[in-house]
């Protein structure tokens, strides 16, 4: 075990709020009546339904997938039969619905069969690895919800290091340093697996100071031979330590430039809950059906960190923790600092849901009236990223999105520091996400207006080109109908010709009878 040998700009100390939730173990949470799968739980294409309702599913069978690439697919969480597929609200910002395929859970929690399980996975090759964790739907469990797989393809870089993300440095979210600490074995298959995937020379575990225990049973669970390559690595207990620049910083003092990733400077970086899902996959033939997450709040009575089936609505597993109706002010899916507010607690779990926060009045405080910019810079001061969050508010509150792109929008990563220190209480990040999603909205619009442009020039050039094909039709034919009426005529011509020569002939036989009846 090492420290950590870099540092990163700006972060915050926070108080972490996470010894309410780490009183007991990991608990399985209790299987629901319903489950709501959403199509789309990832970043990337959505996915087509493969059941229709009526239908009778078990335990893992998959249920909706993509030919696209970017994607992932997903699985029952349960056996069941299938009620509906139609639109339910989803972890959003927004709030928005989206296509949904509900199951009406049998009890039984029945697999299909025997599972496909990989337990020599030495032996297969990074292509198979990668189609095995493709095929399992597996994300990026850290909360951004990409494809696993495709960042397991590093493509022509050279990967040097890989890294797997422990750090868990948002407050009050502690599921991870519950499975470093029940799971270490588990995190550390899912690493090799992962290593073997991209060829990686060494790995990095980065886990923060405050986590003793976690950092105890992963430096326990290693074995001589795999200390030659893994190595456990604390980092400060600094907020937000467990971004991924932030945290290659740290355990390497490697700079990701701007617009750039790790793979370009030869790292991978996953979060542990997705070593374990990885190693789930290969080893035990488990697709990412269920996943760890933190309950907490002031308005729970009985915090705790849970193991629930995806598609679970959060009523439910809010309600067997205890939750306190009266008190709760606001539900928010993932920490204080980067998560948002869910507006129905019949929303479902998805891959993504790492926590759901219960908070009081206390943990709210009262709201805060934003006052004008006073231009302190206090902002600049704590960005990680080392941005211009009061030139970026600028920018997007007028709208000029070129502008907050010339400011690296897009390396902001959200970690709230800037709105948490701004004495005029801005909401800050919500213009950064307003910001983004506008000109990736803009973007797509431009994507399906080229498509549409596109389109039309090959309808047009397809209509040209059958106009000409037309045409030249129509010249073979009146080229071929003139060669047969020219035929026809020096037929008829010649057939004439002939009957003029018979008659000619006729004629001269007829004056040389006479003339010799003369004669």
């Amino acid at each position: 075990m090492t420290n950590a040998v870099g540092r990163f700009h700006g972060g915050l100390h926070l108080e972490d709020h996470k010894a309410c939730s780490m009183q007991s173990a990991i608990v399985a949470a209790p299987l629901p009546e319903q489950l709501i799968i959403p199509l789309l739980q990832h970043i990337g294409a959505p996915l087509e339904p493969l059941v229709k309702p009526g239908d009778h599913v078990f335990k893992g069978q998959l249920i909706a997938d993509s030919d696209a690439n970017l994607s992932a697919p997903v699985h029952a969480p349960s056996s069941g039969t299938i009620s509906a597929i139609e639109e339910r609200s989803i972890p959003h910002p927004s709030g928005r619905a989206e296509k949904c395929i509900v199951i009406e859970t049998d009890g039984k929690d029945e697999w299909p069969g025997d599972r496909q399980t990989y337990k020599n996975y030495q032996s297969l090759s990074a292509d198979q690895l990668r189609t095995i964790i493709r095929q399992a739907g597996i994300v990026g469990l850290g909360g951004a919800g990409f494809p696993s797989h495709i960042k397991l393809n590093p493509g022509q870089h050279q990967i040097n290091t890989l890294i797997l993300n422990g750090a868990e440095c948002e407050p009050y979210i502690s599921c991870d340093a519950m499975l470093m600490q029940e799971r270490p074995r588990d995190i550390i298959n899912g690493l090799k697996i992962i290593r073997q995937t991209v060829n990686a020379r060494q790995c990095l575990i980065g886990i923060e100071d405050n986590k003793p225990a976690a950092i105890a049973a992963l430096s326990n669970c290693l074995n001589d031979d795999e200390k030659q390559y893994i190595k456990i690595i604390t980092v400060p207990t600094l907020y937000p330590s467990g971004g991924e620049k932030q945290l290659i910083k740290l355990l390497t003092n490697l700079e990701v430039p701007s617009r750039q990733h790790p793979v370009d400077v030869g790292v991978v970086c996953h979060n542990v809950g997705t070593a374990i899902a990885v190693a789930d996959a290969v080893i035990e033939g488990i697709p990412l059906i269920s996943r760890t997450m933190t309950i907490t709040g002031g308005a729970v009575n009985k915090p705790a960190n849970i193991q629930s089936l995806l598609g679970t609505p959060m009523r439910h597993l809010l309600t067997a923790c205890g939750l306190d109706d009266h008190k709760l002010q606001r539900l928010i899916m993932g920490g204080p600092m980067m998560g948002f507010e869910i507006s129905s607690m019949d929303t479902p779990v998805i891959k993504t849901t790492n926590c759901l926060l219960a908070m009081d009045k206390q943990e709210t405080g009262e709201p805060q009236t934003a006052l004008p910019c006073i231009r302190c810079g206090e902002c600049a001061v704590v960005c990680p990223a080392q941005l211009l969050p009061q030139q970026l508010y600028w920018w997007a509150k007028a709208r000029d999105f070129d502008k907050t792109q010339e400011y690296n929008l897009f390396d902001c990563i959200e970690c709230g520091c800037c709105s948490y220190v701004c004495p005029s209480h801005i909401p800050l990040v919500h213009y950064y996400r307003f910001a983004k999603t506008a000109i990736l909205e803009e973007e797509r619009d431009r994507i399906k207006s080229d498509r549409a442009r596109d389109r039309h020039d090959f309808r047009l050039l397809r209509l040209e080109r059958k106009k000409q094909e037309d045409e030249e039709r129509k010249r073979k034919k009146k080229e071929l109908l003139k060669k047969v009426n020219d035929d026809k005529s020096d037929s008829k011509k010649s057939e004439i010709e002939a009957a003029l020569e018979r008659v000619k002939a006729k004629k001269q036989a007829t004056r040389e009878t006479e003339q010799s009846r003369d004669s």
